[in-house]
């Protein structure tokens, strides 16, 4: 377990490292970003259950947002849209209340700035980040075979969503070059079955 910070009111975010550190593969996995959106973590949980892979450096982060998750918001504690608060592309977007609101600058939120710290350690060569509910994953941007492999592998479609501005995986892909995605998964908790159908194509990503 490698300490990240803690959240805006206190809960503590963490990430789980696996795998061979010397290893040129570096996977990040984000479980959830918004709160309202926290079905990510079930397949967080499997993998930081292990086993850990032999030819990558797996890093895992059950939640960026623990104070969103037991409030049930898209935002954190501040209402802030941690996915519109990362510097790439950032923009003002409403004003606090709002479910989008982007904080008042980049990286203004603490959980933001833990995300940026690792990804500036960690530099994956893959990124994903799970949200909800569009059932799919985005092909906007970040690794397109590994896209169409995951999206296969996991029965989604592959589809090109909105690129926003302030996105994590926007920021992402600034810093480790076409490294992140986001997958949507659907609406709800995910099965057991869905749980092992996801762990396992991100274990198919950091195999040889």
């Amino acid at each position: 377990m490698v300490p990240l910070g803690r959240s805006v009111a206190g809960r503590p975010i963490s990430a789980v490292e696996l795998g061979n550190p010397r290893a040129g593969r570096r996977v990040l996995v984000v479980g959830c970003v918004h709160g309202d959106e926290p079905a990510g973590t079930a397949v967080a949980d499997a993998l930081a259950a292990g086993p850990g892979p032999a030819h990558a450096d797996l890093w895992v982060v059950r939640s960026l947002n623990p104070d969103g998750m037991a409030a049930g918001t898209r935002g954190n504690a501040h209402g802030v849209d941690l996915n519109r608060n990362f510097p790439a592309g950032w923009r003002r977007i409403d004003a606090p209340g709002s479910v989008h609101y982007s904080g008042a600058k980049p990286l203004s939120e603490p959980e933001s700035v833990y995300a940026a710290r690792l990804v500036r350690r960690v530099r994956p060569t893959v990124g994903i980040w799970f949200h909800q509910h569009l059932a799919a994953v985005d092909g906007s941007e970040g690794p397109k075979e590994v896209e169409r492999r995951f999206a296969a592998d996991v029965g989604l479609p592959l589809r090109a969503l909105t690129d926003h501005p302030g996105s994590a995986t926007g920021w992402e892909n600034t810093v480790a070059r076409d490294s992140a995605f986001v997958v949507e998964l659907p609406a709800g908790r995910l099965s057991p079955e869905a749980v092992r159908r996801y762990t396992e194509a991100v274990r198919r990503i950091t195999g040889p």
